[in-house]
């Protein structure tokens, strides 16, 4: 069973020459596979929530169902955050642009962005506190106050950290899917 959260669409990589190489411009969409980080934390949460669940089962046969029921709740609580950070990055559709993280996702409409444009600025190095010199991928909305809106994505995130020819082409994906959409 294909998880199509969690790989970018073949096209990409088939299709350098076409901008939006898609044929169901509909479904929301990721430019790009999540990086290495990102998915190395989900995969040891989860191995983490496996553990868990096996003490789950051992104390559901050895103590209390109540203990037990605690044990299947957090493991599933675990499982729910490891499938919600694989889902978090910008996605895309010809309804929109989507940023979603953890807690949150925000979805705007392509007729409410003024623009969307890669900067150089301080960014946040795999989300922590401490900021590094990057690069952003920011997204700028019209008729709004110019309110302070996080950054789409960085070359410090968990998806392009030293990766930076990726984040090149997604950056210029999420842009040419803005340009084509506020178009039309």
């Amino acid at each position: 069973m294909p998880l199509s959260f969690l790989t970018a669409d073949r096209a990409f990589d088939a299709a350098d020459d076409v901008a939006l190489p898609f044929d169901d411009r509909e479904r929301w969409r990721r430019p790009y596979r999540p990086g290495p980080w990102r998915v190395g934390v989900a995969a040891l949460v989860l191995l983490l929530a496996s553990f868990v669940l096996l003490a789950g089962v051992v104390t559901a046969l050895t103590a209390s169902l109540s203990s037990a029921g605690f044990c299947f709740v957090v493991a599933l609580v675990l499982i729910a955050c490891a499938l919600r950070m694989l889902r978090m990055g910008v996605w895309v559709s010809a309804r929109g642009l989507r940023h979603v993280s953890f807690p949150v996702t925000r979805t705007t409409p392509w007729a409410q962005v003024a623009g969307v444009r890669t900067v150089q600025q301080p960014v946040r190095w795999l989300g922590l506190p401490r900021t590094v010199q990057g690069q952003a991928l920011a997204l700028s909305r019209a008729g709004r106050g110019q309110q302070e809106l996080p950054p789409l994505m960085t070359t410090h995130n968990a998806d392009f950290l030293g990766r930076t020819e990726a984040f090149d082409r997604a950056a210029d994906a999420v842009e040419a899917w803005a340009e084509e959409n506020r178009k039309g």
